[in-house]
């Protein structure tokens, strides 16, 4: 019977000590399973992922070919127009810019040039007759499909037959009344 409660004391001794080992084994054990995962997952990753690729970077200013279909920006105009359709005298505070085909820019700034004062004209005639609405648009929706049928007629056609004006922006519409 002495034997009998050794045996529990040695077994409680024996069960204090080893769910501690247990634990950090444990631990252990799941802490290297997790390490081990990130390390699957980032190869995997790296080699079923999208590949980088580089770009060439063209610049004009430097001299180096560019790409004849990409777009550049050309300044049309940076006026105020007048505009009387609601009574009073409103002045629009404008500027409108061209974006054009990189091959078709000396064509373009050729006709701006020569056609300087017949483009300022149709320009402000736009602004006089445009309603008042037409102005305030969120978008410039109407005034740039206005702007943008002008130009067209303005500047010719390519030997293909496609516009040389890709579209018509205008990053500036500020009107206030002049009284």
């Amino acid at each position: 019977m002495s034997k009998e409660p050794e045996k529990p004391a040695a077994a409680a001794d024996g069960a204090a000590v080893a769910p501690a080992k247990s634990g950090k084994k444990t631990m252990m054990v799941v802490a290297g399973l997790m390490a081990l995962e990130a390390v699957a997952v980032i190869g995997i990753m790296s080699l079923t992922g999208p590949k980088t690729a580089e770009a060439e970077a063209h610049s004009i200013e430097d001299g180096h070919e560019a790409d004849a279909e990409s777009a550049v920006e050309i300044p049309l105009i940076g006026e105020r127009f007048q505009n009387l359709q609601t009574g009073r005298v409103w002045i629009w505070d404008c500027e409108i810019v061209l974006k054009v085909k990189i091959k078709n820019r000396e064509f373009v700034e050729r006709v701006l040039q020569s056609r300087a004062a017949e483009i300022q004209e149709g320009l402000s005639t736009i602004f006089r007759k445009a309603q008042h609405v037409h102005l305030k648009e969120p978008g410039l929706e109407t005034l740039n499909r206005q702007v943008a049928a002008f130009m067209s007629h303005a500047i010719e056609k390519d030997a293909d037959g496609k516009e040389r004006i890709e579209k018509v922006m205008i990053p500036k519409c500020k009107g206030f009344p002049a009284d």
